[in-house]
Parts: structure tokens; sequence; C-alpha cells
């Protein structure tokens, strides 16, 4: 046989669930990637995890490596060859290295000069002596956290207990932290027992004789069957999260469905309350009736088979019915709290040691939330309930509620906010002034809510810059980056037109001394990142993003725009004339400063011609830019690439009359920010 399948399963104790797929998908890419480096073929790749392994199947292995031989070339015949054509110590030397001999040279021409060749040939190696070394895939690979346990020196997720390691049947031989590699894998880890694998094969089906589902994909859909089994026969609508879905999924290695039940009178708790206890809490799927009403019901999966279900229903049920009664608890005890005294309670909290406390800070948004108002020119009656919003946004985080469950924060605060009798547009504007909570949140679509986010979520980023502590690497421990991500989510959203720079002194200003010199510059390089992190996200080419966020104006919306106009440009034939144009303007330009253009001074038709056309697009521009209408003001600047050529086809910029050549730099610079304005042509690449 030239062919063999090849197995390797890791067995653990439990890994964390949120850490399984993850793990899986890099151990099957770097055994491919193995693979491939070592040249060996190979079928199908199919990969395998549950919380007590991680395993990668591969069919149709080649049992060797192929021989290669290859043409190798040399130093040149006058080199290879002394005077008395003899060879030289450069052609033998070349020869040994490459395994040949001097008896195995010929001459080949290559651009009219003769150059040494030898023809070198390497046997495959038996892929066998080659599989010892998938022991360094096993140790190569990386998680977000490790341990280390007993007297092993090595870090991993989790203890090795157990490794398979076939090559058709045979066992691949090496040992990691104590453990050897054997045929022998383990079942679920009450219902199954140790067992061998004979074949790789036969991996699959041997262990789900041992009641452990190995394919991941199989299992979430077991999962999801059993869901929608529960579904029709209750006639009940079990919403399912995927992230939830994928976390039990990562739990379990034998999936029961079943369900248990708690008191109505819990049903008078917020719905989020509930929802929340039982997902992020519990990792239960909450019950919902046709009409989307929770319902006293809940969905849990078991790591297990079908005995005994009633018992474990019970189990979940005491255990759920003990947190509800604790949210019930804490429920009742915040409605004796008045918005007031909560938002008092808030000078007591630091938010930072060198930013202060949380009263503090809400007293930084609420005045930069009125300034972000006054450049919005928002309504009267909008500006009221920015001002009361932002006063008390954070009045929640002192409640008993958000204390034990801080995933509500602003969502409690909305709901008491509404009991309280706050307005429904300041109630909302409190949880959504935390939007977008992650990338996947959508950003407030109220103006109060969107306003205060903004301002709560600059301040914050704004502070942190302010007294150095910007991330670094992976290094993010405030969440930064997640911030000036929903910072740019908000702008893009609401489509306001704010410059970054602006922004960012605002806050800072409000910082006053605190504020390092340098952390307006470092503010917008560390936006421009997260801008082209976005823009590469959209398959915009890297160019034409560094073109925009180079330019002078760095409004996000109208940024944004920009990079899409370039990106749909560079596929049409003149795109590479029109740059070429602008971008000698720009590139001439950085010889010149910047002065009043004298028409006085201009001696042809040329120059006139040129300054009239900037004059009219500098106009046209300035009411585009209003409107927001990014693609004409490109039609207008690729509109000036006639003209510009003409220019410099008959003029010379750099005049021997100094007085001429300053005149027509400064009107090359005063051309050249318009173009930036749109984007720095100049650093686009055309072909």
């Amino acid at each position: 046989m030239n062919k063999q399948d090849l197995l390797i399963e890791i067995g653990l104790e439990e890994v964390p669930a949120h850490y399984v797929t993850d793990a899986m998908n890099q151990f099957t890419e770097k055994v491919t990637k193995w693979l491939e480096d070592k040249k060996l073929s190979y079928g199908t790749v199919k990969s395998y995890s549950t919380p007590r392994r991680l395993a990668v199947l591969v069919k149709d292995v080649a049992v060797k490596q192929p021989d290669i031989e290859v043409e190798a070339k040399g130093p040149a015949r006058q080199i290879a060859l002394d005077e008395n054509g003899n060879w030289s110590k450069a052609a033998i030397g070349f020869t040994k290295g490459q395994g040949a001999s001097v008896d195995d040279i010929y001459f080949k021409e290559i651009n009219g000069i003769e150059y040494v060749h030898v023809q070198k040939f390497t046997k495959g190696q038996e892929t066998k002596l080659l599989l010892e070394d998938i022991s360094q895939i096993i140790t190569g690979l990386t998680f977000p956290k490790n341990m280390r346990w007993g007297s092993q020196e090595m870090r991993y997720i989790r203890p090795i207990k157990w490794i398979v390691a076939l090559f058709g049947k045979d066992v691949i031989p090496f040992e990691i932290s104590g453990v050897t590699t054997n045929s022998y894998s383990y079942g679920h880890r009450f219902l199954g027992n140790k067992v061998e694998i004979v074949a790789p094969s036969l991996y699959e089906a041997t262990l789900l004789e041992q009641f452990v589902l190995v394919d991941p994909v199989k299992r979430k859909e077991a999962i999801s069957n059993q869901l929608s089994e529960l579904e029709n026969e209750q006639t009940w609508v079990i919403p399912v999260d995927e992230e939830l879905l994928e976390e039990v999924n990562n739990l379990v290695e034998y999936p029961t469905a079943l369900f248990g039940k708690f008191e109505t009178e819990y049903l008078s708790l917020p719905d989020e309350v509930l929802v929340t206890t039982m997902k992020e809490h519990q990792r239960y799927f909450p019950v919902r009736n046709q009409q989307g009403e929770l319902q006293p019901f809940f969905v849990t999966v078991r790591n297990g088979d079908h005995n005994h279900l009633e018992n474990v229903a019970r189990g979940n049920e005491k255990v759920l019915r003990a947190r509800l009664s604790d949210a019930n608890f804490f429920y009742k005890e915040d409605q004796k709290l008045k918005i007031e005294d909560a938002v008092q309670k808030l000078d007591k909290i630091v938010f930072h040691e060198e930013l202060g406390t949380l009263g503090e800070k809400v007293k930084r948004v609420v005045e930069l939330s009125g300034l972000l108002a006054d450049k919005l020119l928002v309504s009267n009656e909008e500006k009221q309930d920015i001002k009361r919003a932002a006063s008390i946004c954070k009045f929640d985080l002192v409640t008993h509620m958000v204390y034990e469950f801080p995933e509500l924060q602003g969502k409690i605060g909305e709901k008491y906010a509404r009991l309280s009798g706050e307005k429904e547009s300041i109630s909302v504007a409190i949880n959504e002034h935390y939007m977008p909570r992650h990338a996947e949140d959508a950003a407030p679509e109220s103006t109060v809510g969107a306003v205060v986010a903004l301002a709560d979520k600059l301040d914050t980023i704004v502070g942190f810059f302010a007294i150095g502590k910007i991330p670094t690497g992976s290094q993010d421990p405030y969440a930064l980056r997640r911030q000036a991500s929903g910072i740019v989510q908000i702008l893009l959203t609401k489509k306001w037109k704010l410059e970054l720079p602006e922004l960012f002194q605002i806050a800072l200003d409000l910082y006053g001394d605190k504020a390092i010199a340098a952390a307006a510059q470092e503010l917008l390089s560390f936006f421009r990142l997260r801008l082209k992190y976005l823009l590469a996200e959209d398959h915009i080419r890297y160019d034409l993003v560094d073109a925009v966020l180079e330019s002078s104006v760095l409004e996000v919306t109208s940024l944004v725009e920009r990079a899409k106009v370039l990106e749909l440009r560079s596929r049409q034939e003149e795109f590479k004339e029109t740059i070429e144009a602008l971008a000698r303007v720009m590139n001439i330009a950085k010889k010149g400063a910047e002065q009043n253009i004298n028409e006085q001074l201009f001696d042809s038709e040329y120059e006139k011609s040129l300054y009239d056309s900037f004059v009219h697009a500098s106009n046209a521009i300035n009411s585009l830019k209003a409107e927001g209408k990014e693609e004409e003001i490109y039609n207008v600047l690729a509109g000036l690439k006639v003209v510009i050529n003409d220019y410099f086809d008959h003029t010379m910029v750099m005049s021997e009359d100094e007085n001429i050549k300053t005149n027509r730099l400064a009107q090359m610079v005063k051309l050249a920010q318009l173009i930036e304005s749109f984007a720095k042509m100049n650093v686009i690449l055309v072909k």
C-alpha cells in the first residue's frame, strides 16, 4: 500500500468551552501545513473535538515522500574553470554542496553567459520516519491561557492525559510530558471505557460506542434537532442563540436535551433578568410561547444519556430556583433606591486612580455630551434629554442587580428609569449609551442615546490616552480598541460630520493638566489603525486605504466613502492617468510653501487656465462636501486631469525667475491641498 490514514488525538482534562473550537482549527491547520511542508500528498482532512479531546484524521497520506530531481545552477564558466581549464575551488565547492561531483557538471547558457549546472537528486523519506515531528505540533499549539501541572515543566491549556497517534495500524512513537503515544482512547467520563482504536478510519464509530460524539458538527446538529423536537412536542418556541449553542456544544460529549420548570411568580422579573440568569449563568435555553412571551420553563443539555432525566431536571430546577430567588430579592430591594441617591453614590466609586471617580466621569460625560449636542445642532428638547440621560447614565452600577449580574448594566438602568417615571427617550438612552457593546452589536438608534454613547466612549479612550495608558500589542486591559470601534460605528451609522482631531481635543480639554501633550497625535494614529482594519474587512486595497487615511480630512463617514469611491474607480481604465496627474501636483508641491497666488505673474494661458480650474473646483468641492457627495468630489478632481497635463506640458514650474517660480509653487501647494482633502493621491500605486 502506498497510502495510509493518519490519526492524532490529544486527550485532555476538560478544556474551557470557548477555547475548544479555535484549538481544534489550529491543530488541524498545523497538521495540514506540516504535511504540505514535508511534500506528503494526502486526501480529506477531518477535525474532531470535545471538551476532553482534540483530534485530526487525515485520509490517504502517502507512505513516502516523492523523489525529487532538480537542476541546480552554479557559477559562470569563467569562474568555474581556471586559466588551465581545470575546475576551480568554486566549482568543486558548488558540486559538493549539491551532493554531486565535478563529473556531473554541464553548462547551460543564460542571457549569453554559460553557467555550471548539475542535476540534484533528493530521495524521499518514508513517512513513518518523519511522523515523530508531530509531537512538536502538539507542543506548539497556543492558547489564551495555559497551566502547569504536577512536576511537569510544560505549560498547556489543560493536563494531557493520553495521546493516540496512528499511521495506518502502526503507533507513531513519541512522548510528551510523561504521556507516551499508543492506540488507546477513552470514552465518556461516566458512560464509556478505555477503548482501542484499531484503525484511524474507525475512530469516530469506535468512540460513538463509548458515548462520545466526536464530530462537533454532528453534535451541534443533534442538539438542534433535540431542541426542535421539544418545540414541537410542547408547542414552544426555543430561540437558539448561536453563541450559546456553540458553548453548550463544547461542554458535552454525548448531548441529551431535557427541560425543567420554575415558579410562575418569577415571570414578574424583567425578561432580561430571566434570560441572563438562564443563558449566562446556567447555559440554559429560555422558552417562549408562540406570542414571544417567556414561559416558566427552561431547556438544558445533559452530557449523558436519557437515563434518570427526571433527577437531572430536578437538580437543575433547584439551582435555577436559588438564582431566581436572589434576583427577585435584588429587584425588590432596588426599587427602594432613588435615582438621585444612586447617582451620588458614584462619587465614592473609583473609575481609575488617575482619572477620578465614576461621579467625576459622569460630570465629564454631561459636559462633553452638551458640547457634542451643540456641534450637531440638535433640538432644544433633545439637548435637555441628552443632559438628563448623561447625568444619570451610570446610576444602575450601584444597584444590587448589576452587582450580581454585570451583564445587565444599562438594560436594568433602562427598566429602573422607566419605573421611576423618566421620559422614554431618557430611559432608552441609558441602555443605548453602552452600545455597541461588541463587534456584532448595533449602534444606538436614538439621537439622545448616540450622543451620550459617543461622549462616554470618547471620554474613556481619551482619558486613558491622556495618562499614557495606550494599548500595546495584544494587551488592551481597558478594552480601548472596542471603545474606538464603537465610536467609529456610531459616527458611520449616524453619518455625523465630526472631525476626529477636533473630537479628541474637545475631550482632552476636559482633563486639563492630566493630558499629556502627545495624546492627540497618539489618538489619531490609534484610530487610523482601527479604520484601516475596518476598511480592509471591506476588501479595499491597502494603498487606497492609506491614501484616505493620510488625507487632511479625518471625518469618519467621509473617509470611508472616499475609500469606497477610490476602490470602485480603481477598476476603470482612466484611473491610472487621473492619479498620475494629481500625484504629480502633490509631489512638486513639496518644494513650495503656502502663500497667496499673484495672478499678475502668470505668463501663459496654461497658468491662467489651471488657476481658473482650481478656483472652480474648490468652490464646487466645498459645496459637495456639505452634501457628503464624495463620488462627485472625485469627479471634480478627475476633471482637472487635462488642464494639469496641459500645464506641465507647457510650463516649467522651477523657472529661473525666482518670483515666478515661487508663485508657481504656491499654486501647486494650493491645488495639492485641495487634492489632499480627498486623498493623498501620491501614495496610490498605479501600473
